[in-house]
């Protein structure tokens, strides 16, 4: 089965070319070579994250299942996404092969225009399967509910964690976390790996392009964190992960 997390191939994230902002990396991959798609997980409406033209290339070409919060589903319908499902949180699907997706609470927030703030829910995903838990944990400041997730899904092989658009902190601290909000959550959840995402292709705040890896690594060593068990992959780049699926 092959999921994708908030995926965007457009150019620009904003509700029309050259309004927003621009893409500054190519695509680790690109879309003509991905390979079938079953599941796209939707964290929240914010344009770098629900990018439509994105999720109509998908429904045109693999006809995906798009998992959402609660608010989205009559919005991505009316834009020609015929598979959509939205969930409460702590709420779950069921999906072939004994896996089941759950949504799960984030610190974030919702909107696409000044007068839908918060109208439709964000959040982040587990995706359950018979080897262990993938944690998706979409946009979001840290908080108390990462203890919550922790205490219900004890199994978490791999958490994907954002590490960027943080600066500056009285305007982005409740919202983003920075690298060592990341490692406070690695610790909290105590997965297999995590690794760090949400940098380095939309100049989003004020730190540096390369500053997350940069924190990230003293942020590791701080906490006493070995740096194999927090990665940042290159775009482009794979990481296989074994389990014991006895």
């Amino acid at each position: 089965m092959n999921i994708l997390t908030d995926p965007i191939w457009s150019d620009w994230a904003g509700p029309i070319p050259f309004v927003g902002r621009k893409r500054v990396r190519a695509p680790g991959l690109r879309f003509e070579d991905l390979p079938p798609i079953d599941t796209v997980l939707v964290s929240h409406n914010h344009y770098d994250h629900m990018d439509i033209p994105t999720l109509r290339a998908l429904e045109e070409k693999f006809s995906p299942l798009f998992m959402v919060g609660l608010g989205n589903k009559k919005y991505m319908e009316r834009k020609g996404l015929e598979k959509v499902e939205e969930l409460d949180w702590l709420k779950k699907t069921s999906l072939p092969g004994g896996r089941s997706i759950y949504f799960v609470p984030a610190q974030h927030f919702s909107g696409r225009a000044p007068w839908n703030i918060d109208k439709s829910l964000w959040g982040g995903f587990v995706i359950e399967t018979l080897p262990g838990q993938i944690y998706f944990a979409g946009d979001t400041g840290f908080g108390k509910f990462f203890e919550q997730i922790h205490e219900r899904f004890s199994n978490i092989r791999v958490a994907l964690l954002p590490v960027g658009a943080y600066e500056p902190r009285w305007f982005m601290g409740a919202v983003h976390m920075n690298p060592d909000d990341a490692v406070r959550a690695h610790k909290i959840l105590e997965p297999g790996l995590s690794i760090g995402f949400h940098l380095g292709t939309f100049h989003l705040s004020d730190e540096g392009i390369g500053a997350p890896v940069q924190q990230l690594e003293r942020a590791l060593r701080e906490h006493g964190v070995k740096q194999e068990e927090f990665i940042v992959l290159d775009f482009g780049e794979t990481a296989t992960v074994l389990t014991d699926t006895k």
